[in-house]
This record gives structure tokens, sequence and C-alpha cells, in this order.
């Protein structure tokens, strides 16, 4: 037979309202009797049922993640520290990855999802703020990355030009004069892909250099698609002494393609992205990049939802924070 809250105030010698405040961390409970509430609750392996209680409480002391790719590096580490961030403060983190799929990514604003969660971090790629904002209800939406900049909805982002201008300004003051770019998309201007282009263009028009379509080379983010960017632009003859992978896996595909064809990296080639993954450190040689605030924007994406769902921060317009950056110097562009 189930153990009920019942059972536990028996043996607590409490009342069944207190054993309910100590399930919902009602704050004003002696220590002495929320031990004993504890003790019960362990000695008697009773087990919340969190649907009632959440329907009760109209909270679920969860918070969704929409992410579009988790098997990419970036979005990985960012999810793991978002999840870290809010187990700090008593949450945990229910994910779900769109494929870049609009469908998906409207689903997940209304239905079951949307439901089992106090708020939202997320990041769309294929849906715009219209439709965001006319599904969004009235649980709050923190957005995560470039693709939608409105004053309607809080977003947490990275300062993706000044990176890209301050790495390009690096590699030049190395000596570089012929970076080429992979990752660009001709048709992006707003996104991470276009931002970070144009910090590179302000950085070469700030140098008194010409910008060179023909070192732009557009490939999807991976790291194929890295190494066929490079190889592409050996096999045209296209001279270049840099390259700056608009992310770091483009770039670790590129350093790839350079050394296997005998391209030595760094004193023929640099070699730099951006995001600092993991994997960035212990390449060999090691990568170049930018570290983007990882840490900073897991932090303030999810102190901002907890803030909107505490009623602690009641500004209309969204709030628009961006994580500051940090050059990584390594081996592949000292």
């Amino acid at each position: 037979m189930a153990v009920t809250m019942n059972d536990v105030a028996r043996v607590a010698g409490v009342s069944l309202k207190t054993v309910s405040n100590v399930l919902n961390d009602y704050e004003f409970i002696r220590p002495a009797t929320k031990q004993r509430v504890q003790d019960a609750i362990a000695e008697l392996g009773y087990e919340a049922n969190l649907t009632a209680r959440s329907l009760r409480s109209g909270k679920t002391s969860m918070l969704g993640l929409v992410l579009s790719d988790l098997s990419a590096p970036y979005y990985a580490e960012l999810a793991a520290k978002l999840m870290k961030a809010a187990s700090r403060h008593g949450y945990r983190v229910l994910v779900e990855q769109s494929d870049a799929d609009p469908s998906v990514e409207l689903g997940t604003l209304q239905g079951t999802f949307r439901q089992l969660t106090d708020g939202l971090l997320f990041t769309p790629l294929a849906i715009e703020a219209d439709q965001i904002a006319a599904r969004s209800g009235t649980k709050p939406v923190v957005l995560l990355g470039e693709h939608i900049v409105d004053p309607r909805f809080d977003l947490v982002t990275m300062k993706n030009e000044e990176a890209a201008a301050a790495l390009t300004a690096h590699l030049l003051a190395a000596g570089r004069r012929r970076i080429a770019v992979i990752g660009a998309r001709p048709d992006e201007s707003a996104g991470s892909a276009g931002l970070r282009l144009n910090g590179y263009r302000k950085a070469l028009e700030e140098a008194g250099m010409a910008f060179d379509a023909g070192l732009v080379a557009p490939a999807e983010w991976r790291r194929d698609a890295g190494a066929a960017a490079v190889a592409g632009l050996l096999d045209a003859g296209v001279e270049f002494d840099a390259v700056f992978g608009l992310n770091d896996v483009l770039a670790l595909g590129a350093l790839h393609e350079l050394l296997i064809r005998g391209v030595a990296v760094p004193s023929e080639v640099a070699v730099a992205g951006f995001d600092d993954i993991d994997e960035a450190r212990f390449a060999s040689p090691s990568l170049t990049t930018v570290s983007p605030g990882m840490d900073e924007i897991a932090e303030r994406s999810i102190g901002l939802l907890l803030d909107r769902l505490a009623g602690r921060e009641t500004a209309k317009a969204g709030i628009h924070v961006a994580a500051g950056f940090e050059l990584k110097i390594r081996e592949s562009a000292p």
C-alpha cells in the first residue's frame, strides 16, 4: 500500500499542513520540525506526487530549454552549464531539440512541454518574433542567441561582432595579411555568422586593409565542412596565411585538412576559431579562439528567467544582456 502524507504526518508527530509546507519548501518552519518530517519521509520511503502538487501550486520547478542541435559541442556545453545554474536555484531543466524545425519550435511554446515547465530558455532559428509573441502566453521566456533581437523579449547573447573583430585584430597584429574566413553565410547579416563576418570586416577596415571576398568560404558549421572549405581554397590556388573559422568545429576541421596536406600550423598558416569548446584546448596544436562568456550566459539567463518568475524583475520591455568575451591565445595562432 502506498505511503501517504498522512502517514508521514503521523510518524513525524506533526499536522498534514506542516508536511505540505516542508514538501513545498515553505521558509518559516523550525529546523527541528523540518528535520522530523524529512526523517519520516526517509523512514517511510514517501514519494511526493509531483504532478498533483504542480496542479495545486501552478508550479513545476522545471525550466524548459530549446536548442537546435545537442550534438553541436557549443550547445551541449551550454546546456550542461544551464542545468548546473538552474540546479543551484532548486530547478531542473527539461530539454527539447528542435533541429531548427519550425513545427517543433512552435510546439514548445504551447502544449505539454510548456505545461511541464515554469519558464522557457529558447534558441529560435526557424520562427520569428511575432510567432513567439502570439504563442508564448503568460509564462516567461528568455531568448538565447542572435536570431531574434526584439524589444518585447528578454535576451541573453554574446558580443559576436566585437569578439570577431578582436580575434581578427590579433591575427593582423601577428603579421597575417590574408585571413581566410570559413563558415560565412552570404544571405545572413544579423545571425552569428553575419555578425562575426561583420566584425572581421571592421577589423580589416580599421587596419586599412581591403576586404577580399575571395577569402570568404561559405560552409555549414561542421568539422567536415570546415575541412572541405579549406580544401577548396587550397585546390583553387587561393593564397592565405591564416584561417578564421566562425566556430571552433569549423576551425578544427580546417586544422585537420591543413595538417594532412602538409601545411605547417602556425608557421605557414595560423588557425583560429570561436566558442572555446573543450576540444579546442586539447587539439594539436591547441586552438586559438574566442571564449564568449558561456558561464556568464548561463548564469544571466537563468537569473533573468527566475527573476521574472518570482516577480523580482517587473520591467515590461525586454532586458537584453550581452556577455563579455576573452581571447584564448594558443599554439595554432600565437
